[in-house]
């Protein structure tokens, strides 16, 4: 019958599936945003309110960027470990929204480099909070057979925080100033907040209701939710088998991620030593597509750091422009994202990670390339702004497939950890261990990929930058082919073929 306490007001609704999904998403975007909606103003804000000398303006940019992604990678194992071994995630995830608050306020009024600095490490505490604690409450709120469909619709959503952020940054600084910047942010964290005090985990509802637990959703409300949140795909947590035995049988592609390795290959054998005991998630990174994995989330940020730190910069040195007309020039990477995210999702739901992974890894290798044409002065005047915006164009839509392959990957090889070795992991699971190892990679991306890049810009040249993570996107390829997924075993392009052809 549930608990005798005080049942409290909408219980129902605030331990809603969705409504816990949306919670989480919007905390994940909010984060994602105000990391972003400094980005185009950090230039102007360091020469304008802290008269720092134009020749280091690059390094502080990419710097201030880079300081925020290493407090996260800090703080995210030990946040996991933390969400591992407490009944309620609530409290570390109101916890999370209290640092960015403070950060934003710091940002909004800070006139000194060591203020700005703090900040952002609050931004990066912050963000190795509702990272871990976050993913771990969809974890607990869908199960595993649902988790991979369900990530991959939050990060089509997230992504388009950090990636519309800079636009609406540019255009409020260059508009209305420091002011509306900041007060756009407060809204969206007021609006964090809100949802976070609302929200009631399933496993604190079932203690007023049973029937509001995880596994006692009925069928027909499983399938409205999910099919909701997936678009209506109605496919197994295998990532990219329907649910039509024939036609799964037909399409089972080279590029899926369903594993046909042996059961003995996640099973413990052997005793584990006192720090895997006391961290088990660390018994699962004996196999190399957990480690290829987490190197597909250290590309994919560190490819967002180099663009959030260097297209305002080159922007400005090649145009002139203001922060306005560089936040603008994001649109060229949103839209291709809004479009093709979805799509990416798809990709990733219907033939694997490894089709994903190795597609859109390996497009980007001359997207980024050609990102050397406009320096060149190819086109004269508004053409080479054009050829510019095309070319973060193309790039836009690399970074909408490379989206979701790394969560998903290395979420399944952790369920087959978990799966074969019953108790290990204890009650909750590895998985927000799991997600603060990601979170970690994710944030060494966004460290490197500012710093790497400014230094490279300035060393080498835009273009030659570009070239270096072009090699980079290339070995990350080659490697998604032939670890994740497991090996490859025929030819995907004569088993497409079959399929359209069926």
């Amino acid at each position: 019958m549930g608990s005798n306490e005080r049942r409290p007001l909408g219980l129902k609704w605030r331990s809603n599936t969705l409504f816990i999904i949306a919670t989480v998403a919007i905390g994940l975007f909010t984060d994602l945003f105000l990391y972003g909606l400094v980005v185009p103003v950090l230039p102007f804000m360091l020469r304008s309110r802290l008269a720092i000398p134009e020749e280091h303006i690059q390094t502080y940019v990419s710097n201030l960027l880079a300081v925020y992604a290493a407090a996260s990678v800090v703080s995210s194992v030990p946040a996991g470990w933390i969400a591992d071994r407490t009944n309620s995630r609530q409290a570390p995830f109101l916890s999370g929204l209290a640092a960015l608050m403070a950060a934003t306020i710091m940002l909004a009024f800070g006139r000194s480099i060591p203020v700005l600095y703090v900040a952002r490490i609050l931004q990066g505490i912050s963000a190795a909070v509702v990272w871990t604690i976050g993913l771990a409450m969809i974890l607990d709120t869908v199960g595993p057979q649902n988790l991979g469909k369900t990530i991959g619709s939050i990060f089509s959503f997230i992504s388009i925080g950090q990636l519309m952020a800079p636009v609406i940054g540019g255009i409020l600084y260059d508009t209305i100033g420091y002011t509306g910047v900041f007060a756009v942010g407060a809204g969206v964290l007021g609006l964090d907040l809100l949802m976070r005090l609302f929200v009631v985990e399933k496993k604190i509802a079932a203690k007023y209701d049973e029937s509001l637990a995880p596994g006692h959703q009925n069928e027909e409300e499983s399938r409205r939710d999910y099919g909701t949140i997936s678009g209506g795909n109605d496919q197994d947590d295998s990532g990219g088998h329907t649910s039509d035995p024939e036609e799964a049988a037909e399409g089972d592609s080279l590029l899926s991620s369903r594993d046909d390795d042996d059961e003995l290959t996640y099973k413990i054998t052997h005793e584990p030593n006192r720090i895997v005991r006391a961290i088990p998630i660390l018994v699962c990174f004996r196999s190399p597509r957990l480690l290829v994995g987490f190197t597909l989330a250290f590309v994919q940020a560190a490819l967002l750091g180099v663009f959030d730190a260097t297209v305002p910069t080159e922007a400005q040195s090649l145009f002139n422009f203001t922060s306005l007309q560089a936040g603008l020039l994001f649109i060229a990477l949103d839209i291709p994202y809004l479009v093709m995210g979805p799509v990416g999702g798809w990709a990733v739901d219907r033939f694997g990670a490894k089709f994903a992974a190795v597609v859109g890894f390996g497009y980007l290798v001359p997207a980024l390339i050609l990102l050397r044409l406009p320096s060149e002065h190819l086109l004269a005047g508004a053409g080479n702004i054009i050829l510019y915006c095309a070319m973060l164009a193309l790039n836009g839509v690399g970074l909408a497939i490379i989206g979701s392959p790394s969560m998903v990957e290395t979420s399944f090889v952790v369920m087959k950890f978990d799966k074969a070795n019953p108790g290990f992991f204890g009650a909750n699971g590895p998985y927000a261990q799991l997600y603060g190892f990601n979170s970690v990679c994710f944030s060494a991306g966004l460290t490197v990929g500012p710093i790497v890049s400014g230094v490279l810009r300035d060393g080498i040249g835009y273009g030659n930058m570009n070239l270096v993570f072009a090699i980079v996107t290339a070995l990350t390829a080659i490697a998604s082919y032939f670890v994740i997924g497991g090996q490859p075993r025929a030819s995907f392009i004569r088993r497409l073929l079959r399929r359209n052809t069926s």
